[in-house]
């Protein structure tokens, strides 16, 4: 297999009808430059999920993150404005902040700039006698941020249009399945490292031709007869009813949450409500390599203290759903990095199924419309 940076090559397969098309090139998946690409132009140009907003309700509040190895900061100002910077010292480039909290303002740990909660210079030591230095002409690099169906966003690209926008009737639909997101707290957060490209592990979440065989608990939690995957112009969802039987997943005998909703929200954002008491699950996919990614899977729930039965459900997703994933997307990456793979065919059922791969075709479109533009 010869590797190759042109785009032609990486949709040689690719066709506008699912039930024609054939996958992403292999490279797409291994090569740095197409990760290079994929951090520069789809990373850093989308809108990147923060935190929930119970997080950043109160004045002083901040969220120190990454989102395309770039340092960010969030915050609430004192007039309860949301407010995004570069987290960067305007004088030597220290990062002002890490992890989360509450403060009055951003002092860097370096040599003690300080910047009120607006981004604006307000302490400079011994800079007094300084020629041509005026503090009020310094301010931090503002990011584009928005609030959005209950949850913080972030986009690195200045001119990004607005997420209620781009993503059409996404936040209703999350509003009309899951009503009570704002009301939802914190309870748990679960990480990994994946020896896998990071669009391997959205092609495996968007499919689930692969469940029967791959998830058998799964497969008994919910109904698979009810499996609806439907794409829109920047996400998709994924829907079913919870399992009429038995299941060997988890215990939800006392469900108030009797349906299994999903959406995909492009790139990189999935959010899950399973079924149980009122819940929403968020999985942060973060690429980290040609060949690595990070995931992150925060679960809010009514209480920041899960009850047995959603203590069992974090196991189940823990200790089974995602070892079977893991295993999964590793294999796959390996088998990219032969000569024996270079495109697959996607398996397409109109009626838009969960034994459907039509929400991975619809990935590898907007994918590819990135790659496009890059090559222009």
């Amino acid at each position: 297999m010869t590797a190759s940076r042109s785009v032609s090559s990486i949709d040689s397969g690719w066709q506008t009808d699912p039930g024609r098309s054939l996958s992403l090139h292999a490279d797409a998946y291994t090569l740095n430059h197409w990760f290079e690409v994929d951090q520069r132009q789809i990373i850093g140009r989308t809108w990147q999920w923060i935190c929930h907003g119970e997080k950043l309700r109160d004045p002083g509040s901040f969220v120190a993150e990454s989102v395309a190895g770039m340092p960010i900061v969030v915050l609430r100002d004192a007039q309860r404005r949301l407010r995004a910077f570069y987290n960067v010292c305007k004088h030597r480039a220290h990062e002002l902040v890490a992890g989360e909290g509450r403060l009055r303002s951003l002092v860097c740990p370096y040599h003690a700039w300080t910047y009120d909660l607006t981004g604006r210079l307000t302490g400079a030591r011994h800079t007094g006698h300084l020629i041509d230095f005026e503090i009020d002409s310094i301010c931090l690099d503002p990011v584009a941020v928005t609030e959005f169906a209950g949850f913080i966003f972030v986009n690195l690209d200045p001119e990004a249009e607005a997420l209620v926008d781009a993503s059409g009737g996404l936040a209703d639909e999350i509003a009309r399945w899951a009503p009570d997101i704002a009301d939802l707290t914190f309870a748990r957060r679960l990480t990994y490292t994946i020896r896998s490209n990071w669009k391997n592990v959205v092609d495996n979440f968007l499919e689930c031709y692969h469940c029967h065989v791959a998830h058998k608990d799964f497969v008994s939690l919910v109904d698979m007869d009810t499996y609806a995957v439907t794409t829109h112009g920047i996400y998709s969802s994924h829907m079913a009813e919870a399992g009429k039987a038995d299941n060997s997943a988890y215990d939800v005998a006392q469900a108030t949450v009797t349906d299994h909703a999903v959406w995909w929200l492009w790139p990189n954002t999935c959010m899950m409500r399973y079924p149980g008491r009122g819940n929403i699950i968020v999985l942060k996919i973060i690429p980290a390599g040609p060949d690595l990614t990070h995931e992150t899977y925060d679960f809010f729930l009514e209480t920041a203290e899960p009850n047995q039965a959603e203590r069992e459900a974090i196991r189940y997703l823990d200790e089974v759903l995602q070892v079977e994933d893991i295993s999964l997307v590793e294999s796959v990456q390996r088998g990219m990095g032969t000569p024996a793979f270079t495109q697959g065919r996607i398996v397409d059922d109109p009626s838009g199924s969960g034994l459907s791969e039509h929400a991975v075709h619809h990935f590898h479109g907007l994918v590819l419309d990135v790659y496009r533009n890059e090559a222009d």
